[in-house]
């Protein structure tokens, strides 16, 4: 029988040991992320992308096999840039807009690349169907699965990319919409305009209002189609963060996605999936307080507390629709999607096309 206790002690403890291991991954990638904020160590995207992964991994990301084929890739769209050139433009940035343009052609076109003994082909990253929200399988949603399988979705295609760009020395921001993660750029030819890479077209902002859940009030407060900057991307790594948390320990109390949701609204104030999440967490922790006290979540208004949980809750509700929140059915993401290929004429830029196509 003390054989068996042990056994079981054992057990416990190994457990126990594991779970705080994993615990320590996502405290030691939220560290980074909000040292990385406060400017204490060097940005890195790339670096950032990894650590969040490799929390969800539980350590067995193999981070130095992923950075070197960032850069095989990045030499690849160095290479591009040299062999090629822009067609018909003419302006000051000319040699920036060539980093976009080779970026584009290396992520999204099949390119041949020749060797003293041969030839080998590039494979361009396509849009995987397959899970697209990561509800089977979180890692669905990761750039070292779109690395491996050459295949991904709104979430890894625009990280790839910002990665890829800050490997070779050129700025792209991350934008959104419902559902939604795509690229902004800027030339002194046209201003700003979209990279959409799901598609691999240059879709106008007619379509991405077209989704029919842009309200201009998600706009004009930076909800949707704001081009963010370094600090503001950070802050989407951080829900990441806690969304992975959440997929691998759903028992959680809370803390720890409020801790990173709270971080990430400090740097991007109106980050529409960080609001969600914060009032969502918000809504499980009154439900789990309303259980305690053996009553649904509607019947503790008698509670002080639990009074001043339902107003916050309400008033975070009402927030997120001022702010122009408008929710976009999952089902129809992929019809809204698909409505830029079906409809090139009508949405896409034609301008920025034209000159990504390299003689």
């Amino acid at each position: 029988m003390r054989k068996y206790i042990h056994i079981a002690i054992i057990a416990l403890v190994l457990i126990s040991t594991k779970t705080h291991a994993q615990d320590f991954l996502y405290d030691e990638a939220y560290k980074s992320i909000d040292a990385m904020l406060k400017g204490e160590k060097p940005y890195s995207f790339k670096n950032a992308v990894f650590e969040v992964e490799n929390a969800y991994k539980q350590g067995l990301l193999d981070t130095t096999y992923y950075s070197l084929a960032i850069k095989t890739i990045a030499h690849l769209t160095k290479s591009v840039m040299q062999s090629r050139t822009l067609k018909d433009y003419d302006y000051s940035d000319r040699k920036e807009v060539e980093k976009y343009a080779a970026l584009y052609t290396v992520m999204k076109d099949s390119i041949t690349i020749n060797f003293k003994d041969g030839q080998s082909k590039w494979t361009a990253f396509t849009y995987d169907f397959n899970d697209i929200w990561g509800d089977d399988d979180w890692s669905n949603m990761f750039v070292s699965k779109l690395l491996d399988t050459h295949k991904g979705n709104c979430h890894s295609l625009p990280y790839l990319y910002k990665i890829l760009a800050e490997e070779i020395g050129a700025e792209a921001h991350l934008a959104l919409a419902p559902n939604h993660v795509y690229i902004k750029h800027r030339n002194q030819k046209d201003g700003w305009y979209n990279t959409e890479l799901t598609s691999g077209y240059f879709p106008i902002d007619a379509w991405i209002m077209a989704s029919g859940y842009v309200h201009l009030d998600g706009i004009r407060n930076g909800l949707y189609m704001k081009a963010l900057n370094n600090k503001e991307s950070l802050a989407l790594l951080l829900v990441d963060l806690a969304q992975g948390f959440d997929k691998r320990f759903p028992e959680n109390d809370g803390s720890f996605t409020l801790r990173c949701v709270d971080k990430a609204l400090e740097y991007y104030p109106n980050y529409i999936n960080a609001l969600l999440l914060r009032l969502e967490t918000k809504k499980k922790q009154l439900q789990e307080y309303a259980k305690s006290k053996d009553k649904e979540i509607n019947e503790i208004m008698d509670d002080q507390d639990g009074k001043v949980a339902w107003i916050d809750l309400n008033h975070q509700v009402r927030n997120i629709h001022e702010l122009g929140y408008r929710q976009m059915p999952k089902e129809m993401y992929l019809d809204w999607l698909v409505t830029l290929k079906e409809e090139q004429e009508k949405y896409t830029n034609k301008k920025i096309t034209t000159f990504n196509k390299q003689n």
